[in-house]
């Protein structure tokens, strides 16, 4: 039975971006040229991506005019699918390990805040259990695909529906965004990984030149000792999240010792609650102009809270110097209501 009733609208968005900028066959740069948008049902919540695509330009070039897709996006869901990969595995958990039906599955998403139909959870686990079984020993297609473009960027990432189930670990090729294999593994250990890189570095029969990942010093350390001679790096998010981090901090102390110049609002308000006339309703629109920058985290560390505090005070705190020069007095007169 198809969809009655249109979903609700994302309330969040995800900017994707290739971390690859040169062409994985020529090497020349590749520009962003269109971008394309997905809405996924994930555990946290509907989010819309906006990916970011790149395009070869160079004439003569194998991949020309063909898309280079951002890497993260097949970490997030499989390739046409509206679901993210934390559902899938979260189903794939409650089939296998805690032997629920599928209504009792798909009543447990419902409950998550997922919307999902029965049906779905039956593809979903369909899924599941075809990336469980995902090997390049039984693909000829992916040895032919893989043979042909040379090398391999791997990607890999573990999703964990839950606390103390098991882990979905995803070994994907960052180039063509196939996946290479997928396993479930009870801990994530760096003993645990190194079989699984070791494995698919074998059965790829073409060069690794490099490994993309997040942080998690399990996944250093077992990139380190099963690929010691391959690049390794984070994706740009967590870089960027270190490189803000000294940031962040100097702009939280700086937006606390901003605030302890501002504590009073409330008494000020009281002061002219049950009084009427113009310079009460001024006295009131200060406190919730300076009540409004106080409560108003932003979005960090693009968005500096402290800087943008420091704004908006400084704003409040100009325009009653007009209002006193106009008045011919002083700026305590217009945040007094006596």
């Amino acid at each position: 039975m198809a969809r009655t009733s249109a979903r609700a609208r994302p309330d969040r968005e995800s900017v994707l971006w290739p971390v690859q900028s040169a062409c994985p066959h020529c090497n020349r740069p590749m520009r962003v040229r269109y971008e394309n948008h997905r809405t996924l049902e994930t555990l946290s919540g509907r989010v819309r991506l906006r990916l970011k695509i790149r395009r070869c330009e160079r004439v003569g070039c194998a991949r020309h005019h063909r898309p280079y897709r951002p890497e993260a996006e097949t970490a997030i869901a499989l390739p046409e699918h509206e679901f993210g990969l934390d559902v899938i595995a979260l189903v794939g958990v409650l089939r296998h390990r805690d032997h629920r039906s599928i209504p009792e599955i798909h009543q447990a998403l419902r409950a998550r805040g997922v919307e999902i139909a029965e049906r779905s959870v039956s593809n979903l686990l369909d899924r599941y259990d075809e990336l469980l079984a995902t090997s390049l020993t039984d693909s000829t297609r992916l040895r032919a695909l893989l043979a042909a473009q040379g090398r391999v960027i791997l990607a890999i990432d573990g999703l964990q529906p839950d606390a103390g189930h098991e882990v979905l670990w995803v070994v994907r090729d960052c180039i063509c965004g196939e996946v290479l294999l997928a396993r479930a593994l009870l801990s994530s250990t760096a003993d645990d990984l190194i079989p699984l890189l070791q494995e698919v570095a074998t059965a790829v029969e073409v060069p690794v030149s490099g490994v993309v990942s997040d942080g998690q010093a399990s996944i250093r350390r077992a990139v380190a000792r099963a690929l010691p001679n391959v690049p390794h790096q984070l994706y740009h998010f967590h870089y960027l999240r270190e490189a803000a981090s000294p940031i962040f901090e100097a702009d939280r102390h700086a937006r606390k010792e901003l605030k302890k110049h501002v504590r009073g609002v409330r008494r000020i308000e009281r002061s002219v609650e049950e009084k009427s006339g113009p310079q009460a309703e001024v006295v009131l629109g200060y406190c919730a102009a300076v009540r409004s920058a106080i409560t108003d985290d932003g979005h960090p560390p693009l968005d500096a809270s402290g800087l943008k505090l420091k704004e908006r005070l400084e704003a409040v705190a100009d325009s009653l110097d007009r209002a006193a020069e106009k008045r011919g007095g002083c700026r305590s007169s217009m945040s007094c209501a006596n």
